[in-house]
C-alpha cells in the first residue's frame, strides 16, 4: 500500500498506527493502536471499503495488520478489497456499536492484497461511473420513481452494488433481469436514505467543516424538532436542515446538556408577584441562568433580567403571601445614563462648509456708474437716444451713426399739422420765412431748395447697408451746395 499519507517519524505527535489515510471518508484515530499487546485482545479488523461502507472481519491467520493495510477479505461470493481502519480493543468496541446480531456474521480476512488482487480491483473500479449512468437510464426507460446514485463493483468484478435513493417501495425485479443482461454481473440493490447519500457524496456544513456523516458518524439518529424548542432556536427550515434537506444532525449534540441546564431555571408558566406590579415570563438564556421579564403578557415592556436563583427565591415569597419591592436583589438600581455621542461633538464637524461669495457686477475698464448716473440726470436736453453713445468705451460704428441721423432728419423735414418744415431740424427757423415770409418768392425758392434734399435723403435711406466715411450728413450736403 502507499503509505505516502501515514504519520510517523520524527517531530509527528500521533504513532503511524494510528493515522491512515487524511482523503479516507469515516477516517478514525486508534489511539491504542502503539501500545504493546493491543492486537492480542482480539481479532476483530474493521475494514473500509468504498466511501462509507465498513465490514468487521475475524483475523484467524494471525497476520500483523496496522492501520492502512490493503487485505483480501471474504465475500459472497468471491473476494473483496478493503483497508484496514482499526484493529484491536477499539475495533471490538465498534462492532457492538455496529449492533450486528451474532458474531457468525463476522466474516474472515484471507490475505494481504497481492498486485494481481490490486490488478482486478483497479479494473472493476474503472467501470463504476459507466455503469451508474447506463443504469440511471434504464432505470428511467422501465419508468421507476428511483434515482441511483452510486455503484460499487466488489474487489474481483463480480458483483455489483446499485445504491438508490426512493420516497416509497419500488419494484425492481425487472430492473435486475434488464442490468444483469447488460454488466453480466451479480446484481445487488441497496436503498439509502438522504442523509446516507450525503455522507457517500461528502461536502462541507454552513460551520466550515466537512460534513459529519461523510467524516465519523456510521449510524444515524432521527432528529426532531424538539431538539431545537429545548435550545430556543428559530424554527426556521431553510437554517435547521442541511444539505441532505434533512434536520442537521448536529442539533443533536447540545441537546442533553441545555436540557439539563433548563431544569435550573423557574418555570415559565409562573408569574412574579411585587410592590410595583405582575411580572410575565418573556425570555431565557439556558445556559447563563439568566431570566428576564416583562410587566405585559404580550409585548415587551419594562424588561427586566434577573438570576433563575432571584426569580425561585420571589416564586417561594410569593407563596408565602409576601412580595418584594422590586424583582432586582437590593432594591431597584438607577440605570446608568446613556453616553450621548451626538451631543459630545457636532456631526458636521467634518463637513466642508462653502462660504458663499457675493457676486460682483462687471464693470468694464474706465467706467465709473455715478459719474455716468449724474450726466445722465442732467442730459436732458439730448434728443438722441441712449444708444447712439458709446457702450464699454468702444466707438459705435459710423454705418450707425449715418443711419440715425438720417432718420431724424427724414421725421424733421416732414410737416406737421399741415405745415412744411425744413430739412435742418425741429427747432432750427426758416431762414426764407424769417427773412420773407409774405413774400411768395421766398416761399417758392425754399420748396425748390428743400426737394433735392428730401429727393436725396429718400435715395439714401434705400442703401443703408452701403459703407461711407466717417464724415457727417450736414457735411456732405454742404458740399453738394457748394
Amino acid at each position: 500500500m502507499d503509505k505516502k499519507y501515514m504519520c510517523g517519524g520524527f517531530g509527528c505527535r500521533f504513532s503511524k498506527h494510528s493515522v491512515g489515510k487524511s482523503y479516507q471518508q469515516l477516517n478514525d484515530y486508534d489511539y491504542l493502536a502503539d501500545i504493546p499487546g493491543n492486537n492480542d485482545t482480539t481479532d476483530i479488523v474493521e475494514v473500509q471499503f468504498k466511501n462509507t461502507r465498513k465490514g468487521y472481519y475475524h483475523n484467524e491467520n494471525k497476520l500483523q495488520l496496522v492501520k492502512g493495510d490493503i487485505v483480501a477479505v471474504e465475500a459472497s461470493p468471491g473476494h473483496d478489497i478493503g483497508t484496514v481502519t482499526m484493529t484491536g480493543k477499539l475495533a471490538l468496541l465498534q462492532l457492538k456499536k455496529a449492533n450486528l446480531r451474532a458474531m457468525d456474521e463476522v466474516r474472515h480476512i484471507y490475505r494481504l492484497a497481492r498486485p494481481v488482487d490490486m490488478e482486478k480491483y483497479e479494473e472493476a473500479k474503472a467501470k463504476e461511473h459507466d455503469t451508474m449512468i447506463k443504469s440511471r437510464q434504464i432505470a428511467k426507460n422501465l419508468g421507476l420513481e428511483m434515482k441511483i446514485g452510486d455503484v460499487e463493483y466488489q474487489g474481483d468484478g463480480n458483483k455489483a452494488i446499485f445504491y438508490y435513493i426512493a420516497d416509497g417501495r419500488v419494484d425492481f425485479r425487472q430492473l435486475i433481469k434488464v442490468l444483469a443482461e447488460e454488466f453480466r454481473v451479480r446484481i445487488e440493490m441497496k436503498q439509502i436514505g438522504a442523509r446516507q447519500e450525503a455522507g457517500r457524496i461528502g461536502g462541507f456544513g454552513p460551520c466550515g467543516r466537512e460534513l459529519c456523516c461523510a467524516t465519523w458518524i456510521k449510524s444515524f439518529v432521527s432528529v426532531s424538532t424538539a431538539a431545537a424548542r429545548f435550545q430556543d432556536l428559530s424554527l426556521n427550515p431553510q437554517k435547521l436542515a442541511g444539505q441532505c434537506a434533512k434536520l442537521k444532525c448536529c442539533m443533536n449534540y447540545e441537546t442533553d446538556q441545555y436540557i439539563e441546564a433548563g431544569r435550573q431555571l423557574p418555570s415559565r408558566e409562573l408569574s412574579l408577584h411585587t410592590a410595583d406590579g405582575e411580572y410575565f415570563f418573556f425570555k431565557a438564556d439556558i445556559l447563563s441562568g439568566m431570566v428576564t421579564y416583562s410587566t405585559d403578557k404580550r409585548i415587551a415592556a419594562n424588561l427586566t433580567t434577573i438570576t433563575a436563583a432571584r426569580a425561585k427565591d420571589i416564586i417561594a415569597m410569593n407563596r408565602r403571601g409576601e412580595e418584594p419591592e422590586t424583582l432586582e436583589e437590593g432594591g431597584r438600581k438607577m440605570p446608568d445614563r446613556p453616553i450621548d455621542l451626538a451631543a459630545q461633538d457636532d456631526l458636521n464637524r467634518f463637513d466642508k462648509t462653502k462660504k458663499k461669495k457675493k457676486k460682483k457686477k462687471a464693470n468694464p475698464k474706465g467706467y465709473d456708474k455715478r459719474a455716468y448716473d449724474k450726466a445722465d440726470e442732467t442730459d436732458t436736453h439730448n434728443t438722441e437716444p441712449r444708444n447712439s453713445e458709446p457702450r464699454n468705451g468702444e466707438p459705435r460704428n459710423s454705418e450707425e451713426k449715418n443711419a440715425e441721423l438720417r432718420n431724424n432728419e427724414r421725421r424733421n423735414s416732414e410737416p406737421r399739422n399741415g405745415e412744411p418744415r425744413n430739412g435742418e431740424g425741429r427747432n432750427a427757423p426758416n431762414k426764407g420765412q424769417s427773412n420773407n415770409s409774405s413774400a411768395p418768392e421766398g416761399r417758392a425758392h425754399a420748396e425748390r431748395a428743400s426737394e433735392p434734399n428730401r429727393q436725396k435723403n429718400r435715395n439714401e435711406g434705400k442703401n443703408n447697408h452701403r459703407h461711407h466715411d466717417g464724415n457727417s450728413h450736414a457735411e456732405q450736403r454742404m458740399q453738394q451746395e457748394s
